[in-house]
């Protein structure tokens, strides 16, 4: 099966779709090995009007995938966050192009910022280690309170928060755009389109 699909920086045109994505995230962040944030309807839309949210739609004009991104400590560090797909077109590699994407976007809204993520899922893991990050511990990341705020939300924040922030179930990963140039600087138009074949 060949899914044509385009991925771009989401608009008011795709507001509609907030709702749906909004459950998505909140499915998943009752499964096993997500370790998922939950993020509301509100937060969602900001993110969309702000110019920092991506979002895939197939050529039935279904939302495929999203991703939102998030700076922290006066824009010296990026997190792509929220990374989703709709459960009707996983296991066809479109996170990973969503994700480069999101990357593309981060480099050009926040260039020189060190790209970072937290994240329990091996499948993510192994995107971004595709992508040039790397895993680090904990102090290497943003100490902004506002990010770790957003742990709050993840079933396992106690387990951060007994640690001091230093350990959880998350591995933490950085992509330092001084020592990798795959997406610092680079420039593409507002949209993509990918043809991805599903067999």
């Amino acid at each position: 099966m060949k899914h044509d699909i385009q991925i771009t920086i989401a608009s008011e045109a795709h507001l509609n779709f907030v709702g749906e994505i909004e459950q998505a995230l909140l499915d998943a962040s009752f499964q096993k090995g997500t370790g998922i944030a939950v993020r509301s309807s509100i937060y969602l839309t900001r993110k969309i009007q702000e110019g920092k949210a991506v979002i895939a739609i197939s050529n039935g004009d279904q939302w495929a995938g999203f991703c939102y991104i998030e700076s922290w400590g006066h824009n010296k560090f990026v997190a792509n966050s929220g990374l989703i797909v709709s459960t009707a077109f996983r296991g066809i590699g479109l996170a990973r192009e969503i994700k480069k994407r999101a990357l593309e976007l981060s480099a050009t809204l926040f260039p020189g910022a060190k790209l970072f993520g937290l994240t329990t899922s091996l499948a993510v893991m192994k995107i971004n280690s595709g992508l040039g990050y790397k895993p680090v511990t904990f102090s290497e990341l943003t100490n902004d309170e506002q990010f770790w705020k957003g742990c709050e939300t993840c079933p396992y924040y106690d387990i951060l928060v007994r640690t001091k922030r230093d350990d959880c179930l998350c591995t933490a990963m950085i992509m330092d755009p001084a020592e990798d140039k795959k997406v610092n600087g680079k420039k593409r138009s507002a949209t993509i389109k990918v043809n991805i074949n599903h067999t």
